[in-house]
């Protein structure tokens, strides 16, 4: 039960709110308060401070308008404190999280007169290495900097120099704290990659620039935070290090995952294993042959050097082993390559660029030879991470050293050099562990597939591994060990079951799964309209004629328009048909960055003149575009999947070895969840109102239509 003083506390918060900010309660919000309130609240924990009871995770899906962040920190905050807990608040977007800090947090500090301490934390890769850049404006070696791939560019600019030395200046003058995002401008990948770094390849208190340091800096502000406010991939990363490493550890923490729906999907990229055969072959033949300059500095450091000694045999007994199976690795893809357009057409995937095709096993299963190939690349690269974890351990060692035998600047560049090498060839490991032995586990089902990829006519083939579901690792390292969690979204149904999420993320059936209104006045604000001239959209040539029909006529010119498209080729032809006064409204994706993209739309917008905006999937979800800047948006058709994505294949064909209709079970639903999605682009505030066009018939004439038309908001409905 919750206790009665945290109750009293969260009411009297939410009170105080309401009042000084002039505001009415949301039943909706109530709703979501009383829900989050009353799961934590139900935890207990023994003497030593850990949870014994469970039903310790509420996942509650809370429409557009219901004021979600305000009710999981009222709720949470007094909760966590009175267990003496903190909150890790993780969102999926930049965007959030800066409204979370700027804006959210603050306000409950000062309207609710709740008392905590907050701070924003980010992982290694978001601050910049003052080591590196002080080498690299030091010094013209940039040995430390091997890439491992063709389209990373290795060499420095001179528009590269003068952003470092800027930089530097920068930092002197105390007017940038290292941390990317507070950059005055854009920083390019390959150009940041260069000045930060990995656990590897930080050499911790023992920097000479610790004191300096942006990363260090931040991480002594978690210590005394109550809630800390990160993002999915940052406590994915914290986990798969055992958890405690960044973030509190997972038994010390309440978990909020805002933008919940992205978590599934976020952990599945972290258990992922790739390599790429060809640059690896590449990155093991530059390592070998630089290994003697960038080590002779250290040359007194004679333990060192007498481990370090086989260094370049060992890279060369892997690189040799790699470039004799390369003509092996070269007749499976095209075996594969015929196997799968025999099968099925898995290259019609319309916005593929040209320069890269997936090719899947099918149960994930290889062919014998590859997997021996694995077993001996298993034991190559074990031998590789074996060598390489004894030469970073002693290069650790003797950076700890008081009094070290040689220079500590050149050991630092030897450390960072191996750190990186060291977790290039753990990366390998694991994904050959994974081709070593395919066999169908139907518990635990493995995507496999390359992706064969062309740079600067450069073929390469990336070997990838992944499971097809991300629940069972996220139970074991985050909701069984966690103190509890909130996990909240607009859209965590599918057909109006939780059942998609709970198969996706692990979350267990006795959790607290609840659904709280939206306060809109849908069928008062929004159409939902498909006109009589709709057809069905697997009829592709038909459809695309349609649509450059009919979109001069059902558009006002005057007004503010999204139009969604599944397909990049749809979308191109499309327009380029178009009458050409009516092209100079549109803003198509992939002109611009989609900031500029949508900034020049409410430009034209508030300056009276109509605007259209052509999307992809990234525009029907996280695109924010309130009262007039959108009143009509146009989905072109039910945005099914791409039929040859290998992890969706994959899932299916698990679903189908199990006796299940894969299109019923996760077709569907997931094209469900995107067209809700979708369709939450047009009303934004209470205020907004517009009409939503679907120009696909399927809704209507298919059996499934009805059931992703029940999935929709109560659009007052129009249907031809």
């Amino acid at each position: 039960m919750l206790n009665k003083d945290v109750k009293k506390e969260i009411q009297q918060a939410y009170s105080k709110f309401l009042e000084a900010r002039e505001l009415k309660p949301r039943y909706g919000q109530k709703l979501m308060i009383a829900e989050i309130a009353k799961t934590l609240g139900s935890i207990q924990l023994n003497a030593d401070g850990e949870r014994q009871t469970e039903g310790h995770l509420c996942v509650i899906e809370a429409g557009t308008g219901t004021g979600k962040t305000v009710s999981y920190l009222l709720a949470a905050l007094p909760v966590a404190k009175a267990l003496g807990k903190k909150v890790v608040l993780a969102t999926a977007t930049v965007a959030l999280q800066e409204q979370v800090v700027l804006k959210d947090l603050p306000d409950l500090i000062r309207y609710a007169d709740l008392k905590f301490n907050f701070c924003l934390a980010k992982g290694r890769g978001r601050y910049m290495c003052l080591s590196k850049l002080d080498k690299i404006l030091t010094s013209s070696d940039d040995t430390q900097f091997i890439p491992l791939y063709e389209d990373e560019h290795s060499e420095i600019s001179e528009f590269d120099t003068k952003l470092y030395t800027s930089m530097m200046e920068k930092l002197g003058e105390g007017k940038w704290d290292g941390d990317r995002d507070n950059w005055h401008d854009e920083i390019d990948q390959p150009a940041w990659q260069r000045v930060t770094t990995d656990h590897r390849q930080c050499t911790g208190r023992n920097c000479k620039f610790v004191r300096q340091c942006a990363f260090f800096n931040a991480r002594e502000l978690l210590d005394e935070a109550d809630c800390i406010v990160a993002n999915h991939d940052l406590v994915l990363a914290d986990l798969a290090l055992g958890g405690g490493a960044i973030l509190p550890a997972p038994e010390e923490t309440i978990y909020i995952f805002d933008e919940g729906h992205h978590l599934p999907d976020k952990a599945l990229n972290h258990f992922a294993s790739h390599t790429r055969y060809k640059s690896t072959i590449r990155w093991l033949g530059q390592s070998e042959g630089q290994w003697s300059n960038l080590t002779e500095p250290l040359t007194d450091a004679s333990y060192f050097t007498q481990i370090a000694a086989p260094t370049e045999a060992v890279f060369k007994n892997v690189r040799s082993l790699m470039e004799a199976h390369l003509p092996h690795m070269q007749e499976w893809v095209y075996a594969l390559e015929a196997s799968n357009e025999k099968d099925n057409d898995r290259f019609r995937r319309d916005d593929r660029q040209e320069s890269s095709r997936q090719l899947r096993f099918e149960q994930g299963v290889v062919p014998a030879a590859m997997e021996y190939l694995a077993r001996e690349l298993v034991d190559a690269f074990l031998d590789l991470s074996m060598h390489l974890s004894k030469l970073h351990k002693e290069l650790e060692t003797l950076i700890e050293d008081d009094y070290p035998l040689v220079p500590r600047v050149d050991i630092e560049t030897v450390h960072g050099a191996v750190g990186t090498w060291l977790a290039r060839a753990d990366g390998n490991l694991s994904l050959w562990k994974s081709y070593a032995d395919t066999k169908v586990i139907e518990n635990w089902p493995i995507a496999r597939w390359i992706t064969v990829t062309t740079f600067n006519d450069v073929m390469d083939y990336e070997i990838v591994s992944s499971p097809i579901l991300a629940s069972k690792a996220l139970e074991k390292d985050l909701w069984s060990r966690c103190c509890g969690a909130v996990v909240t979204s607009a859209t965590l149904t599918a057909l109006n079951s939780f059942d998609r999420f709970k198969i996706r993320s692990g979350t267990y059936d006795d959790s607290h799964y609840s659904v709280v209104p939206s306060p809109f006045d849908y069928p008062n604000r929004a159409v939902l309209r498909i006109p009589s001239f709709a057809v069905e959209a697997n009829f592709a040539a038909d459809h695309t004629d349609s649509m450059i029909e009919y979109l001069p006529e059902i558009i006002d010119k005057k007004a503010g328009t999204l139009v969604l498209f599944s397909s990049r080729k749809q979308m191109l032809e499309v327009f380029d048909q178009l009458p050409a006064d009516f092209r100079m409204l549109i803003l198509m994706q992939g002109s611009q960055s989609k900031q500029v993209l949508v900034s020049d739309h409410k430009k034209r917008i508030d300056e009276g003149s109509g605007s259209i905006i052509f999307g992809l999937a990234s525009f029907a979800e996280g695109v924010d575009l309130p009262g007039k800047y959108c009143t009509h948006v146009i989905i072109a058709k039910i945005p099914f999947a791409v039929p040859d994505d290998p992890l969706e294949a994959s899932l299916a064909e698990w679903v189908e070895s199990r006796g299940g209709n894969s299109f019923m079970q996760i077709t569907v639903p997931d094209a469900a969840m995107r067209l809700v999605q979708a369709c939450g682009r047009l009303l934004r505030t209470e205020s907004d109102e517009g009409i939503v066009t679907i120009m696909d018939k399927r809704l209507i004439t298919k059996r499934y239509g009805q059931a992703l038309l029940n999935s929709l908001p109560p659009f007052k409905r129009e249907l031809g």
